[in-house]
């Protein structure tokens, strides 16, 4: 058996109404902000269980010429988004998304919707960690920031408080817990 450690995405999500505001306090702690990449993400439903209700999900992304296909585990907590997600990459060209989803379906997954945003990505220092932030323009939707770190179960908590504190910083509000996907479905 691998001694490998488990990895958990330790997200938080945040609807903004100036993205631009977030942004210029991105770049005041030193961040460069990435150039626009359009990102379609293909979801899929399990055969044999119902994810909206495990709260796991499946996708396929599209992210300029890379693809990747990523399964979500169900959220461990009831304050930010941190779940387990594995993440593998996917050959390329044309037909890739195509060619997948058409293998997931012969295996029984369904499909469920497509979401799509322009996605701006930097990362910032903050507490001793860098972590990584998005700015998010989401069809059907509007605008929010994310910010993430991916750390080991002994680190949960304190990458946590770091987000926590970043989002203080940054004037963030509210955060969201339901993904862009169920945002989407929601409507």
């Amino acid at each position: 058996m691998d001694d490998a450690q488990v990895t958990f995405e330790v997200e938080q999500k945040f609807p903004v109404d100036d993205l631009a505001a977030v942004e210029a306090g991105l770049r005041a702690r030193g961040a460069e902000i990435g150039p626009p990449v359009v990102e379609v993400d293909r979801y899929f439903n399990h055969p044999a269980r119902d994810f909206s209700e495990t709260d796991e999900a499946v996708r396929i992304r599209r992210k300029g010429e890379k693809h990747l296909i990523t399964y979500k585990g169900p959220k461990i907590d009831a304050t930010t988004k941190t779940r387990r997600e594995i993440e593998l990459p996917l050959g390329g060209g044309q037909g890739t998304v195509e060619a997948w989803s058409e293998l997931l379906t012969a295996l029984g997954f369904r499909h469920v919707a497509e979401v799509r945003k322009i996605r701006r990505r930097t990362h910032v220092e903050h507490e001793g960690r860098t972590v990584e932030a998005t700015l998010d323009q989401v069809d059907g939707l509007g605008d929010f920031v994310e910010i993430e770190l991916v750390a080991n179960e002994d680190d949960l908590d304190a990458a946590r408080a770091c987000l926590a504190s970043l989002a203080e910083s940054l004037g963030l509000g509210r955060s969201e817990r339901r993904s862009y996907l169920e945002l989407l479905l929601a409507r």
